[in-house]
């Protein structure tokens, strides 16, 4: 780390006039670049006691080891300079913009002989007329089929175009009208210029023109009695005006305009631009970066500049730019954006009307453009190392915990009691471990109970797996925790903290659970949900980590994972339990004869009053099945009558509900699971009660048979409507 006045500039070295500036770290490496009204003066803002700059300009000036400096004439010069230098040397304390997307464009490639109507990425070449860009590709090429009706230029590629000319046949499109087929010399190469340069004008905006004069053509065609030729010059406006209603009128005065909007906090920023062309949105890009330096608003704006139109001439640069905050000074920059147009650029805030309450569009869709990338934040390694570094701060753990386990109760009032383990490792989630659980030591709702019957019986499988082992060297380690397909163990890694969904009733039940066992050197902690507090074992006040903090981030993810799998498990359980019916145990009876006979009769309820001769009326259906149909509802427990619980009244049966599965131990997860929307987990709770053993690997009924927990036929709903009603008291 470098002292800043061991390169400090001698006094009366630095010039007080206009120009840019560059830090070189120790490597002569270029680490930032800078512009100013006047070099003395902002250079000397560098130079100043530590504690007086911002904590991202202080790193800088601590990491640089000199400073140079270039005059220029003008301010607008200093910026033209400063947006060449930042391209060319990449410094790495710069607001650098970074797409979120690779944008396509709808290019023309005007350079050519016969100019190409294509989608195009990356950089942009000389001589192409570009617009967009375009959210999706699709999006494009959905449009150019429309306009090919109107305007055929060609869209092959140069092999296809030579192929076509060597053989004197055109493409598929030459033969159905959608290309004018210059390959063949249908159209001499300036005619299929000029519909190139019709084709760039409509997509300008100048829209008006070229239907006025199709509706022109279309009604003499139709006075002179040419009925096809009219119908045709119809379709083809209707192609266009499909095409036009593709972007829809935003600004009603026709306005060319870029819109420029900002979201940020204190360590991002995301930039969200709409072009419109002919008041039209033609297209939509936007940005996100790192705040590496200390930067306003209006800075923020001023690099979003640089960057959209650094590279940019002529009409590429619109007439007006609306911005949330200007630059200061704004008149440089409004000078550069003039120079590179070619004519006079209006950059401006935004006061009333329609294009205020287009901004406020485009600032929503900044802050949701910020909001995803946090989303995806987890998959950078930087990010995932801060996170469990404040976890380790905040918890005075040893070390970071680099595998979380996460515990999770769901319910629908106290039927169905089920459980989750969801696994994060490295910050990431490791679906292969996640487990399921079925609660089997007792009936009922008791979240606490839960709680500790899940955690008493996973830390129970994993002393028994050390056990097996003892003392090991590493590679026998390796060989105790994997299953001769190589696969880890169920339950055979101990995590370095667990994390329960709840409070401290919850947080002290998992740590009773863990000294139960004599499990010492495993941290708990637990998370509620209302006001995203962090509950530690033995602690009165809850640790409160900021709201931005990446630590709290990585926490919640991993709680609402928890949350997601254990309400996904406890739903298939219960719509498997809705659905099982009597007939299910009939051998022999598949799925068409049970439809078969539900629809002969009209409902379970009268199949099961039927006589074994009404049965047997059914076609398909035996004198031995309808007698193991009968037998298997005289086997079952009567129904008990639906009742609407807003009204009292008793509703008739209409389909088989009663109740014939019985649940098996945790289950391994699989990938492909999702919570379905809706309804919500019970909070982790703790429990008194012990368990048995988790599932063996490879079981799928998990520690064999198990019906101490699942309802029986008796005791469980009859309809499928009564279950309906109960769907809002879902915990």
């Amino acid at each position: 780390m470098a002292d800043p006045s061991s390169y400090r500039p001698k006094p009366g070295q630095i010039p007080d006039s206009p120009g840019v500036y560059k830090f070189r770290d120790e490597h002569r490496r270029v680490i930032y670049v800078g512009k100013a009204k006047s070099l003395r003066q902002r250079l000397a803002s560098y130079f100043q006691d530590l504690a007086n700059l911002h904590p991202r300009t202080a790193t800088m000036v601590t990491t640089a080891a000199s400073v140079e400096w270039t005059v220029v004439a003008t301010e607008t010069a200093a910026l033209q300079l400063e947006y060449t230098w930042i391209k060319e040397y990449d410094p790495r304390f710069n607001v650098k913009y970074r797409d979120d997307k690779s944008y396509p464009y709808l290019a023309v490639t005007m350079n050519e002989q016969f100019p190409r109507v294509q989608v195009m990425r990356g950089q942009k070449k000389k001589g192409v007329r570009y617009f967009g860009p375009y959210g999706h590709a699709w999006a494009i090429r959905d449009t150019v089929d429309l306009l090919l009706r109107v305007f055929p230029v060609r869209t092959c590629s140069a092999g296809v175009f030579k192929n076509a000319a060597r053989t004197g046949r055109p493409c598929l499109l030459g033969y159905i009208g959608k290309c004018s087929a210059p390959c063949v010399d249908r159209v001499s190469a300036e005619e299929h210029r000029e519909l190139a340069e019709d084709f760039c004008e409509f997509m300008t905006g100048r829209t008006g023109t070229y239907i006025r004069r199709l509706e022109r053509q279309m009604t003499d065609a139709a006075e002179e009695m040419e009925y096809e030729r009219a119908a045709r010059l119809r379709d083809d406006i209707d192609a266009l005006r499909k095409a036009m209603e593709k972007s829809a009128v935003v600004l009603a005065d026709a306005t060319d305009a870029d819109l420029i909007a900002v979201a940020e906090d204190e360590l991002e920023a995301a930039v969200q631009i709409f072009h419109v062309r002919g008041g039209r949105v033609r297209g939509q890009r936007g940005w996100v970066t790192d705040k590496v330096e200390a930067v306003t608003t209006a800075d923020l704006v001023e690099h979003a500049l640089q960057q959209l139109y650094g590279e940019e001439t002529g009409d590429a640069v619109p007439k007006e730019v609306l911005v949330p905050a200007l630059p200061d000074p704004v008149e440089p920059v409004q000078e550069w954006l003039t120079q590179r147009r070619g004519s006079n650029v209006s950059l401006r805030i935004p006061q009333r009307g329609d294009k205020k309450a287009l901004m406020e569009t485009v600032a929503r869709n900044a802050q949701q453009s910020l909001m995803l990338h946090k989303t995806k934040r987890a998959s950078d390694l930087t990010t995932r190392s801060r996170a469990l570094e404040e976890i380790a701060t905040a918890l005075e753990l040893d070390s970071a915990p680099l595998r979380i386990e996460c515990y999770d109760i769901s319910h629908l009032q106290g039927d169905d009691v089920v459980a989750s383990m969801v696994v994060f490792e490295d910050g990431l989630a490791r679906k292969s471990e996640y487990r399921r659980f079925q609660i089997k030591g007792f009936e009922g709702q008791d979240d606490v109970r839960s709680m500790h019957e899940v955690l008493t019986r996973r830390f129970r499988r994993y002393l028994a797996e050390k056990e097996k082992t003892g003392e090991w060297s590493p590679e026998e380690a390796q060989e105790s925790l994997t299953e001769e397909d190589g696969r880890p163990k169920k339950f055979a890694y101990p995590p370095q903290l667990v994390v329960v969904d709840g409070g401290q009733p919850q947080v002290a039940a998992a740590q009773r659970a863990l000294d139960d066992l004599g499990i010492d050197d495993i941290a708990v902690c637990g998370l509620a949900k209302r006001l995203e507090e962090v509950w530690v074992p033995g602690e009165d006040d809850p640790v409160i980590l900021p709201r931005t903090s990446e630590g709290l981030y990585l926490l919640q993810r991993v709680r609402d994972e928890a949350h997601r799998f254990a309400i996904t498990y406890q739903r298939s359980k219960r719509t498997k339990r809705f659905k099982a019916s009597p007939l299910d145990a009939v051998p022999g009876l598949g799925e068409a004869r049970k439809q078969t006979l539900i629809k002969h009769f009209g409902s379970v309820k009268k199949l099961r009053s039927a006589t074994i001769d009404q049965i047997c009326e059914v076609p398909g259906i035996g004198r031995k099945t309808a007698e193991a149909v009968l037998a298997a509802f005289a086997q079952a427990a009567p129904a008990a009558p639906a009742v609407n619980t807003a009204t009292g009244e008793i509703m008739e049966e209409e389909e088989p509900a009663t109740a014939g599965d019985s649940d098996h131990g945790e289950q391994p997860a699989h990938a492909g699971d999702s919570s379905d929307g809706g309804g919500h987990s019970a909070q982790a709770g703790d429990s008194s009660g012990g368990g048995e053993d988790p599932a063996q690997a490879g079981d799928p009924h998990g520690d064999g048979p198990d019906t101490t927990g699942a309802p029986t036929d008796s005791e469980a709903p009859t309809r499928v409507g009564a279950a309906r009603t109960r769907r809002g008291m879902e915990t």
